[in-house]
């Protein structure tokens, strides 16, 4: 959509109407022939073309008939394989080729007044373009051939004259990404070509918007891309015209499959993916935490007592003294630091409850502690009534934290826990660190009446091995009934 920018800000631009809304009503042609394309010329190579481009006093080499081995005059042409594909609306009027399908050096741009293109140069076809009577030259930072225009301008090849310059080969090559190292994506100087990198996320900040249709994304959305090798930043641009451009960003860590390219203003190196399939970055594993943030607080009425049916009871009395907590169902995630909820009991002093559950970053050692332990799925719309209550106390908790949380959109894995939506339950009563360490506290009857749905309550507790974050808190007897 590089070349696109350059009209953009015309007056007829709310008159166009773009690809990326009728696009998919096309399909690429299938052809059975199996002879390949032959031209009446010298073919030259992508390098050459580049290389002569970068050596002119004017920035531009127009392109005459050159001699071949017989000393006969006759048209130059180069050869490349698609890498652009306009389908998705992401590119426009503009068609991009590599010189080889693997290991490729060498990439231009062909500005050409025809949309879409897809249909005749999908991607990995082979294509031929005649250079007689063109010009190449920078256009946004790249090396783009097309029609020579006024000031060093490339302006775009008839749409009439298409079938005069590029010759589509019978040849659909798979083509297979560069890997680059994150650091040879921003730093090195060849651009134009269909990449790998890995090991790569988006910045936090980027997870929860669209690819292009926030409010201040203008012709693109810019996004930040990370290296989690070393925290090196680049950014992805996509087209506010794409088809996918309210499509939510990955939110996990892998590789992208795109072409790297320069920004508009030929600042930075950049990326540009075809379709959101180029993406593999599942939802796990992710080189830095999604950040926690609690949603609105669930306040539902008061309740007077349990109700008189039993939806969860959990007393931890049939699991094993000092493993983790882990009741059926249930699941006890480890998000930071080495602590989880474990099972213990204890007399004397200090009692449990029978057998209890407890966390705590005391001598951890752990710069950040958060250990999560969270009920089974929870069906809120099959009754009525519903009534929560629990036990804490604590062994001096300091400034540690325990909160009581509600998700309606947690997916159960334990990557995405900070992903979900989670409110705290405002009227369970935690045990304060003033209280004296032997006592148990109750949560009171909660009720969660006003709270419909499908989803899970949990209890996350945060600390570090601070001595003045290291406390620990306890559970037991965990109760949710109904009418």
């Amino acid at each position: 959509m590089r070349t696109f920018h350059k009209i953009i800000a015309l007056a007829f631009i709310a008159a166009i109407t773009f690809s990326c809304v009728g696009d998919d009503d096309f399909t690429a042609p299938t052809f059975n022939d199996t002879t390949p394309v032959e031209v009446n010329g010298e073919v030259l190579e992508l390098s050459t073309i580049a290389s002569q481009v970068a050596q002119s006093n004017t920035g531009t080499v127009t392109f005459e008939q050159v001699l071949n081995g017989d000393g006969e005059l006759v048209d130059a042409y180069v050869t490349g394989y698609v890498i652009s594909d306009d389908q998705g609306g992401n590119w426009f009027k503009e068609l991009i080729i590599q010189d080889q399908a693997e290991n490729p050096t060498t990439g231009v741009a062909i500005s050409i007044d025809v949309n879409p293109l897809f249909t005749r140069y999908e991607f990995g076809r082979k294509v031929f373009l005649k250079l007689t009577g063109l010009t190449a030259g920078i256009s946004n930072g790249v090396v783009t051939i097309g029609k020579a225009g006024t000031g060093g301008d490339i302006e775009r090849i008839a749409g009439s004259q298409e079938g005069e310059f590029i010759k589509r080969d019978n040849v659909v090559e798979t083509i297979v990404p560069l890997e680059l190292t994150f650091d040879e994506f921003i730093e090195d100087v060849t651009e134009l070509l269909w990449i790998r990198v890995s090991d790569v996320q988006f910045i936090v900040e980027d997870i929860d918007r669209c690819f292009a249709c926030e409010a201040g994304d203008s012709f693109d959305g810019e996004r930040t891309i990370k290296n989690c090798i070393d925290d090196s930043t680049a950014n992805l641009f996509t087209s506010t015209f794409s088809d996918f451009k309210a499509l939510n960003i990955p939110d996990g860590k892998g590789t992208i499959d795109a072409l790297i390219t320069r920004s508009f203003d030929d600042s930075e190196f950049v990326l540009y993916v075809n379709t959101p399939e180029n993406f593999n970055m599942p939802g796990t594993d992710r080189c830095d935490p999604i950040p926690f943030v609690l949603g609105t607080p669930i306040d539902c009425a008061s309740a007077s007592a349990p109700g008189a049916n039993t939806i969860l009871s959990e007393n931890f009395e049939t699991q094993s003294t000092g493993a983790a907590a882990m009741p059926a169902g249930w699941s006890n995630v480890q998000e930071a630091g080495t602590e989880t909820w474990e099972v213990y009991t204890s007399g004397g002093s200090n009692p449990s409850l029978g057998k209890s559950a407890r966390v705590g970053a005391y001598n951890s050692g752990d710069s950040s502690t958060i250990s999560w332990l969270v009920t089974p799925s929870i069906d809120f719309d099959a009754q009525t009534g519903e009534v929560f209550s629990f036990e804490t106390s604590n062994s001096f908790s300091d400034a540690s934290e325990l909160l009581v949380l509600f998700s309606a959109d947690w997916d159960g894995t334990d990557a995405n826990i900070n992903a979900a939506t989670w409110q705290e339950i405002e009227d369970a009563f935690v045990v304060p660190d003033n209280e004296l360490f032997t006592n148990w506290v109750s949560s009171g009857n909660v009720s969660l009446d006003c709270v419909s749905g499908t989803g899970h309550i949990a209890f996350r507790y945060k600390g570090s091995g601070d001595s003045a974050f290291d406390g620990t808190y306890e559970l037991d007897n965990i109760s949710l009934t109904s009418n």
